[in-house]
């Protein structure tokens, strides 16, 4: 098989020229969503023109940076630049509020040859660009423009071959400097094929749909490439009308028989806050084929009641399907197997701080319950020990390493770190691999994998490993002033060790003065203890936005910390 999105796309467009491939829906010109289609020889007329057009400005071999809305323009500039065998950088449209320090870095970083916008946002990136200092001698195009400079598209298929690099899938991160990984043509369709496999999805039975952002891992690979390779339908929709209304989205599952949809925990949890009894009783989820739930800690409170809202709307138990991915990884890596319900279980807390998963009795306390994330597919994965880098046996918590044809080929422009990161080397089984080493740390229990953190998250206290998340839960539910998912537990240096602070916001609706703060204080303090043996040395809360988050949606640890330290200027004072 000839393993580029190309190739892809042409074989769709010439066994089913007419079926619809992609259907955006705006809420931003019509509250109730406004649909517009393409069907396969139109998705694959437009690419091939707008490649065209890239081709001429001079773009093969170069980076081709897409910044535009979410919407059908977005799939077409991404794949073009695919085709015209440029690398594609997806990023964010300048109008994004929040982003704008990281996309300059990115621009910078990644240096392309054209900023492929929309005609509506020309000026704007114009203006960007030059506010910034960032592109000087690139060319801003739109879609548009390119499509009808080259009315004409050049004959024959494109020159993209499998190894080479589709895109650059700049990662999240925090404030660190941003880092692309790049991602071939053969890791990005072998990985949806794995995608296909793990959720058990066929042509003509299933379509994907979702609101995730397409410059997003999980949304590019998920509502792109796997209705691209899947040869599928895809629905999406622009993430600031999922957030307006969480009902949008589930109205869509609701409407198109056999979807596949992903989103981060969050966005489980939203809706169960978001929609009331009359919403719900609208919805007919029983079709869904997945909701794979990923991209960040996946909570076994979440899952239940996400399950208890909708259940009366037919989503089964085994809909909901706990995922594990990176973008080193293109994005997946294993799920929840199919046709079984989610598995939790209870580990020994104890243990599990000396870096063992022990099954706790029934009734025992202190526990901590984590949801499996199923098994790899199509890829081999190991648990190691980070330092001395042998493998771990099961039962034993380790760094996770992982093995595959989906794994990228390295960060862009960095070819110490891609060594350390994409090339390491398991002791005592030299010629295996090349191993990736995620940074994550998990367990195999049962024949299932557990994820329990990041490796540079953890707080260690006195010798005893603690989870962020898993101190984030606890703090969520110590006060009801606090707001959920919005909580960053993180260590700092004290004298004799670390030291660990708390930064959370209240919710919107909460009035505070002096004596509701000390309340919240004294109960996150107080829950912390019990539940997990150690003091908060610093509480601090904060107004809603005030915990940095990451472009998915997750909590920037790393970015907290890094604030928390520049205010303070060491470990700070006990709030």
């Amino acid at each position: 098989m000839t393993d580029t999105l190309s190739h892809h796309l042409a074989r769709a467009a010439a066994l089913t020229p007419d079926e619809t491939s992609f259907t955006f829906v705006d809420h931003g010109t019509d509250t109730e969503g406004a649909a517009s289609s393409l069907s396969w020889s139109e998705l694959n007329d437009h690419v091939r023109a707008v490649a065209t057009g890239l081709r001429q400005a001079g773009a093969e071999g170069e980076r081709v940076a897409v910044l535009a809305p979410q919407g059908l323009d977005y799939v077409v500039g991404f794949l073009a630049a695919a085709h015209a065998g440029a690398v594609a950088v997806p990023l964010p449209s300048p109008a994004l509020p929040g982003h704008a320090e990281k996309l300059a870095a990115v621009l910078r970083d990644a240096a392309p040859a054209v900023l492929l916008t929309v005609e509506t946002q020309r000026r704007l990136l114009s203006d960007f660009c030059e506010a910034r200092s960032v592109g000087p001698g690139c060319r801003i195009a739109s879609v548009l423009e390119l499509g009808r400079a080259s009315a004409e598209p050049e004959a024959g298929s494109c020159g993209a071959r499998p190894d080479d690099v589709a895109y650059l899938q700049y990662t999240s991160g925090s404030t660190r400097i941003p880092t692309g990984v790049e991602i071939t043509h053969a890791n990005v369709c072998v990985n949806a094929r794995q995608i296909l496999e793990a959720y058990d999805l066929r042509r003509g039975h299933n379509c994907t749909v979702g609101w995730l952002p397409l410059y997003h891992d999980m949304g590019l690979v998920v509502q792109v490439v796997l209705a691209l390779v899947g040869h599928m339908p895809s629905v999406f929709m622009d993430p600031l009308a999922f957030i307006q209304q969480p009902a949008r989205w589930l109205r869509l599952l609701s409407r198109h028989t056999g979807a596949m949809t992903a989103a981060p925990n969050f966005a489980y949890d939203y809706c169960v806050r978001r929609l009331d009894e009359t919403e719900r009783s609208e919805l007919s989820l029983a079709s869904v084929a997945a909701m794979a739930n990923g991209s960040e800690p996946v909570s076994p409170a979440t899952i239940e009641r996400f399950h208890a809202a909708f259940a009366p709307a037919g989503v089964t138990r085994t809909a909901v399907r706990p995922s594990y991915g990176l973008a080193e990884a293109t994005v997946f890596v294993s799920a929840s197997p199919a046709g079984e319900a989610t598995t939790v279980t209870a580990f020994d807390r104890d243990a599990l701080g000396k870096g063992v998963a022990v099954p706790a009795e029934p009734g025992e306390r202190p526990v901590a319950e984590l949801v499996a994330c199923g098994r790899p597919i199509g890829q081999e994965l190991a648990i190691v020990d980070p330092v001395t880098h042998r493998r771990r046996e099961d039962g034993r918590i380790g760094e996770i390493w992982l093995s595959g044809p989906n794994i990228g080929r390295g960060y862009w422009g960095r070819p110490e770190q891609s060594e350390a990161a994409f090339r390491a080397v398991l002791h005592g089984e030299e010629g295996t691999g090349p191993w990736l080493r995620t940074g994550d740390l998990g367990v195999w229990h049962d024949k299932q994998l557990y994820v329990t953190g990041r490796l540079k998250d953890l707080v260690i206290i006195d010798g005893t490993n603690h989870y962020p998340h898993d101190i984030e839960e606890t703090v969520h539910s110590a006060h009801p002033a606090i707001r959920p998912h919005r909580i960053a537990a993180f260590a700092v240096p004290g004298p004799e060790g670390e030291l660990l602070v708390v930064v959370a916001e209240h919710r919107r609706e909460a009035a505070l003065d002096d004596t509701t703060g000390a309340q919240v204080a004294n109960a996150v303090r107080a829950a912390v203890a019990a539940r997990h043996g150690i003091n908060v040395h610093d509480f601090v809360l904060v107004p809603p936005g005030g915990v940095p988050h990451t472009t998915s949606g997750k909590v920037a640890r790393s970015a907290c910390r890094d604030e928390y330290l520049s205010r303070t200027g060491s470990a700070g004072a006990n709030t």
